[in-house]
C-alpha cells in the first residue's frame, strides 16, 4: 500500500498527520499479509494498527476483544469518525444481532468486534476470503503466563487454522517474554513479527512508600493537586468505598468505582470523571480499560498490584498526554499475604506466586525503578532514570564487579536451568541433594561465594535482575538466565555498583514486623542515654548494646535475674538495676494491659500458654512469662494446633522459608529428619521453623 494514500486514510478519519512510532511498519506487514504481534504501551495507539487497514481492505476485519464496554466505546468511535463497525455479544436481541449480520452480507460494515464467547454467533456465516483480516486485543489473555489470563481466549488457536491465508494481528499493551512466546504459540502464528515498542514513559514520576497511615500521606500527596485528576486503585470494593468516603468528608471530589455498582451509577461516574466534574476515582483495577482521558495527573496503588504487568498498565493511564504525572505505590507486608491467597489454588498458582514475588522485589528495590520495569520486559536503560524516589535518594553503592562476576559466571555454568535458590546453593559450595544429584560440585563456579551470607546472595541476585543483567524465565520454573547485557560484564570489563545492604534489609517480614512490635531494646537504650546525659558519660560506659539485647531477651525483674545477664556486676547492679528492672517491668505490663486479660479454665501448662498467647504476647514474651525456653512454646502451640485451637502457624515463618522447605522436602532423601533439613540449608533456617513448616504442608497435604 502506498504511502500517501495510508497518510490519507490517517488524516481523513483520524485525523493525524503522521504515524506514531512502530505504526507504519506494522500496517505494512499487515498489507503484505503477515502476522503479527505487537506489544505497544497503553495509549501508544495499537487500535489504528487495524482500523486503519480495516478500512482499505475489501472484506471484513474481525476484532475479538474481551471488554463489552470497551468495545462500544472502540465503534462509537469508530462510526463517528465515519467508519462502519459493529460488535456483537450475548446481550443482545436476536433481531439486532440479524440486523449486523445482513449488513455484513452486504459488506456495509468494515470492522466487527466479538467477545471470544461470542465467536459462535459469527462463526456460521464466516468463511475463508471474507475475512482480511483478524485482531486480537488484549492477546496477553490467552496466556497463563499472562497477568489476566481467561480460558475464553485459548479457544482462538483454531483460527488460524480456519483462515490460514488471513493475517492475524495480536495486541497487548503489556506481555513479558514468557507471554510473548505464548500468545504465538497458542495462536498458531510462531513466524509472527514482533513489534515491542518502548515501555519507556520518561514523564511518569516513580515512587513506592511503606504502607502505613496511607490516608494521612494520600492527602498530603493531594494537598498540592487540589485541581488535578487521578486514580487510586485498591484491591477491594469495601476499600474503594471507604476511602471515597474519607476523601469526600475532607472536601475532595472522589467517588468509588467497582463492578458491585450498578451499570447506570458506574457510567455516570465514569462520565463525571472524564468530563472533570469528578476529581478522583478510588476503583478496583476493572476501572480505566479503554477510558481515553489524556489528563490524568497521578495514579496512587493503595494496595499492591499481583504483577507487574498490571502495575505498569495501570501507572500508564497517567500522563497520556506526555506531560509530567506521578504514581505512587504503598507496599506493606499485610498486602502480600492477602494476594498471596488470591493466588492459591488458581490454575497458574506458580506463576502467579512467582509475579507477585518479582512485584515484590520492586517495592523492596534499592537501584532505579525504571530501569527495573524496562528490563522486566526485556528493555535495557544504560543509566538511571532520575525521575524515581531512588534516584533521588540513592542508597549507598559499592563495586559489585566481582559480586557482578561470580554470580553470572554461575549462571551461565549452570546454563540457565535453575532458580535462583539453586544458584545460592551452588555459589555458596552447598552439599544438597540438587547439587549431588547435577554434578555441580565439579563446576568451576561451585563454592566461589562461600564468604557470603545466603541473605546477601539473595539480595545481590534480585539486583542484578532489577539492573538487566539476569532475567527470570516464569515459563521455565523461574530458571535464572542471562541477557545479552550481561556480556559487558563478563566480556567487556562493565562496572556493577550493587546497592549496600544493610542487617536491617535482610530481615524477613516477620522478623521486621517482629522487631517493630517488641520494641523493648529502644525503651532501655533511650533510659541508657538519659542516664549517660544525667552523668555526664558515654552510653556505652553504664551498658553496650549486647547487655541491652540480653535484657530484651531475659527480661529480668529481680535483682538476682538482673546479675544474670551478660555485662552486669555487683556495682553496675546497684548503680542502675532499679531504673531498668523498672523499665522492663513497665514495658512487660504495658503489652499485657493492650488485651483484655483471659481465665484458663484448666490449669494445666498448654492452657497457661495458650491463654498467654491470646492476650497477644509474642513466642519470647510467653516464654519469659512462664519461664521456660522458646522452643518449648512453639511446641506447646503445634500442640495446641493439632487439638483444634486457633492457632496461626504461618505468623511464626516466613512464606520464602516454607516455601524453600516445601522444596527440599521433595528432594531430601530423608525428609523426615529434622536434621537432614537443618543441614540441607545450612544451619539458616533454624529447627523451629522446620518443625513449623512440616506441619503446614503436613495438614497442606492431607
Amino acid at each position: 500500500m502506498k504511502e500517501a494514500v495510508l497518510l490519507d486514510t490517517l488524516k481523513e478519519y483520524f485525523g493525524y498527520e503522521k504515524f506514531r512510532p512502530l505504526q507504519k511498519r506494522i500496517i505494512s506487514s499487515v498489507f503484505e499479509g503477515q502476522d503479527n504481534l505487537v506489544i505497544m504501551p497503553t495509549g501508544g495507539g495499537k487500535s489504528i494498527c487495524y482500523q486503519l487497514p480495516a478500512i482499505l481492505l475489501p472484506e471484513l476485519t474481525l476484532v475479538i476483544s474481551p471488554l463489552i464496554a470497551l468495545m462500544k466505546d472502540q465503534v462509537d468511535g469508530l462510526n463517528a469518525n465515519g467508519v462502519p463497525a459493529a460488535y456483537l455479544n450475548s446481550s443482545q436481541e436476536e433481531a439486532d444481532k440479524e440486523v449486523i449480520f445482513q449488513k455484513i452480507e452486504k459488506k456495509e460494515i468494515k470492522l466487527l468486534y466479538v467477545a471470544p464467547e461470542s465467536l459462535q454467533f459469527v462463526d456460521r456465516f464466516l468463511t475463508n476470503g471474507k475475512v482480511s483480516l483478524i485482531a486480537i486485543d488484549e492477546a496477553h489473555c490467552i496466556s497463563s503466563w499472562g497477568h489476566d489470563f481467561r480460558p475464553a481466549y485459548t479457544q482462538l488457536g483454531y483460527l488460524k487454522n480456519r483462515f490460514p491465508s488471513t493475517p492475524i494481528l495480536a495486541l497487548t499493551a503489556t506481555a513479558d517474554k514468557a507471554t510473548r512466546n505464548d500468545i504465538c504459540r497458542q495462536l498458531n502464528i510462531p513466524k509472527a513479527e514482533k513489534h515491542i515498542a518502548s515501555f519507556d514513559r520518561k514523564n511518569l514520576s516513580l515512587e513506592v512508600k511503606p504502607g502505613i497511615k496511607r490516608f494521612e500521606q494520600i492527602t498530603k500527596f493531594l494537598k498540592n493537586r487540589i485541581n488535578q485528576s487521578g486514580i487510586v486503585y485498591c484491591l477491594s470494593r469495601k476499600t474503594t468505598e471507604e476511602l471515597a468516603a474519607k476523601l469526600k468528608a475532607k472536601g475532595f471530589k472522589a467517588e468509588a468505582y467497582h463492578a458491585g455498582i450498578d451499570h447506570d451509577s458506574r457510567s455516570r461516574i465514569q462520565d463525571d470523571f472524564i468530563n472533570d466534574e469528578k476529581q478522583i476515582i478510588c476503583a478496583t483495577i476493572a476501572f480505566g480499560m479503554g477510558i481515553d482521558k489524556s489528563n490524568i495527573r497521578w495514579v496512587i496503588h493503595y494496595n499492591m498490584p499481583k504483577n507487574l504487568e498490571g502495575y505498569y498498565q495501570e501507572i500508564g493511564r497517567a500522563g497520556r498526554d506526555g506531560l509530567a504525572s506521578d504514581t505512587l505505590l504503598f507496599h506493606s507486608y499485610s498486602d502480600v499475604i492477602q494476594l498471596q491467597k488470591f493466588a492459591s489454588n488458581a490454575k497458574n498458582e506458580e506463576v502467579q506466586l512467582a509475579k507477585l514475588d518479582r512485584m515484590k522485589q520492586y517495592s523492596e528495590a534499592l537501584s532505579c525503578r525504571r530501569k527495573i520495569l524496562l528490563s522486566y520486559f526485556g528493555e535495557y536503560m544504560e543509566k538511571d532514570c532520575g525521575n524515581c524516589d531512588i534516584c533521588r535518594n540513592p542508597p549507598e553503592f559499592f563495586d559489585g564487579t566481582v559480586i557482578a562476576q561470580k554470580a553470572l559466571s554461575c549462571i551461565f555454568r549452570l546454563k540457565g536451568a535453575e532458580p535462583i535458590g539453586t544458584v545460592i546453593d551452588v555459589l555458596r559450595g552447598s552439599q544438597n541433594e540438587v547439587v549431588r544429584r547435577n554434578n555441580y560440585e565439579q563446576l568451576s563456579t561451585y563454592g566461589i561465594g562461600n564468604d557470603i551470607s545466603w541473605r546477601h546472595w539473595q539480595q545481590y541476585l534480585i539486583q542484578l535482575i532489577n539492573l538487566g543483567y539476569v532475567e527470570i524465565a516464569f515459563d521455565k520454573n523461574n530458571h535464572l538466565r542471562l541477557t545479552e547485557q550481561a556480556k559487558k560484564v563478563l566480556f567487556e570489563k562493565e562496572v556493577v555498583h550493587l546497592a549496600d545492604v544493610k542487617e536491617e534489609q535482610l530481615k524477613t517480614p516477620v522478623e521486621k514486623a517482629e522487631s517493630l512490635n517488641n520494641s523493648l531494646f529502644e525503651k532501655l537504650r533511650q533510659l541508657r542515654l538519659k542516664i549517660a546525659k544525667e552523668e555526664d558519660i558515654p552510653a556505652y560506659l553504664i551498658f553496650n548494646d549486647a547487655a541491652l539485647k540480653d535484657m530484651e531477651k531475659q527480661r529480668p525483674m529481680s535483682d538476682s535475674e538482673f546479675l544474670l545477664i551478660d555485662g552486669v556486676g555487683r556495682k553496675k547492679m546497684e548503680d542502675y538495676g532499679y531504673r531498668f528492672i523498672k523499665e522492663i517491668i513497665a514495658f512487660s505490663k504495658d503489652k499485657r494491659e493492650k488485651k483484655p486479660k483471659k481465665k484458663s479454665k484448666k490449669g494445666n501448662t498448654l492452657k497457661e500458654t495458650l491463654s498467654l498467647y491470646n492476650d497477644g504476647l509474642n513466642v519470647e514474651e510467653i516464654a519469659t512469662e512462664r519461664g521456660v525456653a522458646k522452643n518449648t512454646i512453639y511446641t506447646h502451640l503445634m500442640k495446641l494446633y493439632d487439638e483444634g485451637e486457633e492457632i496461626n502457624l504461618h505468623q511464626f515463618i516466613p512464606i520464602s522459608d516454607l516455601k524453600a522447605i516445601e522444596k527440599a522436602k521433595e528432594e531430601l532423601e530423608n525428609p523426615n529428619s529434622l536434621r537432614a533439613y537443618f543441614e540441607h540449608f545450612e544451619e539458616a533456617i533454624p529447627y523451629e521453623t522446620i518443625k513449623i513448616s512440616l506441619k503446614i504442608l503436613e495438614d497442606k497435604e492431607n
